[in-house]
């Protein structure tokens, strides 16, 4: 058997829009049938190893967190050849002990955004994959050692409540995520966890803590001058911690134990003779191992 190379995706959030000490780097347009991802993608070596970088809100942060384009972010990263991908994204804390500073590997998603596109299947293709355990375990516990190894406090696991913004919580919605059980609050994560299984793209959650949300009564509200502080000290962390991942995961991909690169194999329920050519078309990057068989 032919091995697999693997290709490290990052998909940096607010803050981190480049990866440092990438080899023959180059930023490279890709069009997909979703539409334009958020930015051309930044490819190229980094310890011998593959990896392509996308900034989520596109250089010079452009796009608000519902105007992402998600379907064509995934895809593109799809056409790169990743294997496995990792989010980095700003966050606030429900729990005192994950303070500003704090990372969080994020294993629970609760989604509560409503004005974005979440599949890449529909009428014509109709498709069910599961995301009970919505990440990749093998790459939580590369994220977390990475994490670790900057000297940065970091909690494995943790539940993120995705909400659709770009407004901060009120209040009262804070305190009631609280008492939900989240431990922290965002709003990029979803749909593109789902997006990642749908396309059979191991996926991790790096989640980088800027402050309390709006529940801590010794904080008060959100203030994006703190965040933005936080934010600073966070992102030279981030860094670091990309940089760790190609010497923890080496250059070559084997399949995955928990089998998010085998998400889709039996969850196509449209019969082949009703699936719709044009979709099936659009397809053919993130579902074409399946489809084509």
């Amino acid at each position: 058997m032919t091995e697999k190379q693997r290709v490290i995706g990052v998909m940096g959030g607010s803050g981190v829009y480049e990866i440092d000490g990438l080899e023959d780097a180059r930023w490279q347009a890709v069009t997909t049938p979703w539409g334009d991802p958020s930015d051309a993608l930044l490819t190229g070596t980094l310890d011998g190893v593959k990896m392509v970088f996308l900034p989520r809100h596109g250089r010079g942060h452009v796009h608000s967190p519902s105007t992402v384009n998600y379907r064509a972010n995934i895809d593109a990263m799809k056409q790169m050849g990743v294997t496995d991908l990792f989010s980095v994204s700003a966050v606030g804390s429900f729990r005192e002990e994950m303070a500003p500073g704090d990372f969080v590997i994020v294993d629970q998603f609760i989604d509560r955004t409503f004005a974005r596109e979440k599949s890449f299947f529909g009428t014509g293709c109709v498709a069910h994959v599961s995301v009970a355990h919505p990440v990749c375990e093998r790459l939580s516990g590369i994220a977390y050692e990475a994490a670790r190894a900057t000297g940065v406090t970091v909690h494995m696991g943790g539940t993120y409540l995705a909400m659709e913004g770009p407004q901060f919580s009120s209040m009262a919605e804070s305190k009631m995520y609280r008492d939900w059980g989240c431990d922290v609050i965002g709003m990029t994560n979803m749909p593109e966890a789902k997006l990642a299984r749908e396309a059979e793209i191991c996926y991790a959650s790096i989640a980088m803590v800027t402050d309390y949300d709006s529940w801590h009564p010794d904080h008060g509200a959100v203030q994006i001058t703190d965040i933005l502080a936080t934010l600073k000290a966070n992102t030279a962390h981030a860094k670091s911690l990309v940089a760790a991942l190609p010497g923890l995961l080496g250059s070559t991909f084997e399949p995955c134990p928990f089998g998010c690169d085998r998400a889709l194999e039996y969850a196509i329920m449209t019969a082949p003779e009703k699936r719709d050519p044009a979709l099936v078309e659009k397809l053919s990057t993130v579902a074409g191992r399946v489809l084509k068989g």
